[in-house]
Parts: structure tokens; sequence; C-alpha cells
């Protein structure tokens, strides 16, 4: 049986969830998540705990399984503490910036670039070097800031760009006389 899947999800004080046919929905202190599921898997809500079980030992159902219990967990955790993606920028002069809610970034390109944040998405600089996404849905706040990566990605030769903290990028050794 699959590891994942069998864990239940513990529900902290203050958590509230709904679960209908096929969509599970999550209130808590930070706000409000809902998320469709497979129906085909069996949720079982008790006073402190979510159960998911599965109703087949198939292929497909083992999979749904452990995705299932996962997005129920994500949004758990999500409406409770909420998730972070730390970004950082290397290279001379480039640097970002809170413009209001929109994050400008200036990074080598002519001109400013400005990212505007999803609705549930807030950005925040400590310095000019260090971005921040926060938000309570991880797919949204994951999915923010690889476009905010994708803006000027780290190069191979001297590593300037946009990267993950704690990425490694594979440098390469430039022309040789």
């Amino acid at each position: 049986m699959s590891r994942i899947g069998r864990r239940p999800i513990e529900l902290p004080a203050g958590v509230l969830v709904a679960i209908s046919h096929g969509r599970v929905q999550v209130n808590g202190p930070l706000g409000e998540l809902s998320q469709v599921v497979p129906t085909r898997m069996q949720i079982e809500k008790s006073d402190e705990e979510i159960v998911v079980k599965r109703p087949t030992e198939r292929g497909e159902d083992r999979a749904l399984h452990g995705l299932t219990r996962t997005l129920i967990a994500n949004m758990v955790e999500g409406v409770t503490k909420g998730f972070e993606k730390h970004l950082e920028i290397q290279g001379v002069g480039y640097r970002a910036q809170l413009k209001g809610t929109d994050l400008e970034l200036a990074v080598g390109y002519s001109h400013a670039i400005t990212v505007k944040p999803r609705p549930g998405i807030s950005f925040d600089v400590p310095t000019p070097t260090q971005i921040v996404v926060k938000g309570i849905d991880k797919q949204m706040v994951g999915q923010t800031a690889a476009e905010i990566r994708k803006v000027r990605p780290p190069e191979p030769y001297k590593g300037k760009g946009i990267r993950y903290v704690g990425e490694q990028v594979r440098r390469k050794v430039g022309k040789r006389a």
C-alpha cells in the first residue's frame, strides 16, 4: 500500500474541511482553498484527522491515492502556515523592488520588468537582491516563483540571473586563449 496515501492528515484547531462528491474545501486562519479530487478515492473525516482510501489495487488508483492525500495535506498546511519561495538575484546592477504590490525587476534589460501578483500571492523584498513569494496555494506560489525566475534564468558562464535560494548552477569554462 502507498506509504504516503495511508498516512492520516492531522487537522489543526481552527481548520474546517468540507467534503462533497469530487471536491474538498478547506477553511483556515489564512484563507480558503478548494480542490477537485478524483471521485474514486474515499475521503473519510473524523474529528482531528482525514484518511484517504483507495477502492482497488489497480495502478491508476494507487497513483491517485498518494496524489489525493498530498493535495489535501497541502491545502491544510496552506491555510494554517502558508507557503514561501525564496529567490536570489546575482549580477552587477541586478535588483528588485516593490512598486505598490507589483514587483519591479532590473536585470540587465534596457527596461524594468514588472511582475503583477496573482490573486492570493504577495511579494516581499527584504534586500534588493532577495525576493520572497508568499501565498496559501502551494501550486500558485511555485508557478509564480518559476515565472519570476524565467525573466532572467541563471546563465552558466558567470552565474548571473535569478535563482532559487540554494540552487546550484553548473558553471562552464569560458573561452581559452
